[in-house]
């Protein structure tokens, strides 16, 4: 495709991909629309690489979603608090009621990603995570919530190239967390953590679904694809809107609009 620079031997051209994902969040919407017709709870999981393209797939999930039902989990590092919590405590407080999707930008699967590879917790934590965690997952299914989980998995080269375009440009510079830095040194490392991490918590309850991610377009398109098809929705039938004449204004006069002040006009200068 001209003017991307990411590595793929043939892929869709931008209208052939934008047209498709219009689609794509149309079927979102009636999937949302189901579940709050059928009382059905989503969670969808996405884990993976830094700069795998994680971020951007949610953008497009949820940009046409009712946000009142659909919401975004990026839990920062855990307070003093919360370190003294049963680990998985403060995921459980953001799962969904009856009706909601909700999306984890990273989740419970910290302990086995980060915290294993940066040593941020120790080796019975670990373990026991992978004890606890199937578990875990399988009492959720039990009780009723649909659990989705994505892994978005990208080459060593390509993320290496989206980390250099992270610093050469102003608005995506702020991504480069000290965080991300210390991975880009530690591949090997997280591929050994999440080989381990697959070994145990590859389910048949909650199976591992895995994105190749190297071409950004491709991975929403599929992940989108993937996950309406895991989601038994139908259509659901609504009385048409019908929008009344407004009534007449009688007896309502507006202050002078003078006396509003308004943004600077900046967009002018723009115009030729």
């Amino acid at each position: 495709m001209a003017g991307d620079s990411e590595t793929s031997s043939a892929r869709v051209t931008t209208e052939v991909y934008e047209k498709e994902l219009v689609r794509l969040q149309i079927e979102l919407v009636k999937m949302q629309e189901w579940i709050k017709e059928t009382g059905h709870r989503l969670v969808i999981l996405f884990e993976g690489r830094d700069a795998a393209g994680k971020g951007g797939t949610i953008k497009r999930i949820t940009e046409a979603l009712n946000p009142r039902m659909c919401r975004v989990v990026a839990l920062p590092a855990p307070t003093e608090r919360e370190q003294t919590q049963w680990y998985f405590q403060r995921y459980v407080a953001h799962l969904p009621s009856a009706g909601e999707i909700v999306v984890y930008d990273r989740s419970w699967y910290n302990r086995a990603g980060v915290e294993r590879v940066m040593g941020f917790c120790t080796e019975a934590e670990y373990h026991e995570f992978l004890r606890s965690c199937p578990e875990f997952e399988r009492m959720l299914v039990r009780s009723g919530i649909q659990l989705v989980k994505y892994w978005f998995s990208v080459s060593d080269e390509e993320q290496e190239r989206r980390f250099q375009k992270r610093l050469s440009d102003r608005t995506k510079r702020w991504k480069l967390s000290p965080m991300d830095l210390e991975s880009r040194k530690r591949w090997v490392d997280y591929s050994k953590a999440k080989d381990e991490m697959f070994g145990h918590t590859d389910i048949k309850q909650a199976p591992w679904f895995v994105v190749d991610s190297d071409v950004k377009k491709h991975a929403r398109i599929d992940c989108i694809s993937h996950l309406l098809s895991m989601v038994p929705y139908e259509e659901v039938e609504h009385e048409p809107v019908v929008l009344e004449p407004r009534p007449p204004q009688e007896g309502y006069i507006r202050p002078p609009i003078e006396d509003q002040e308004f943004v600077p006009d900046a967009h002018s200068r723009l115009i030729s």
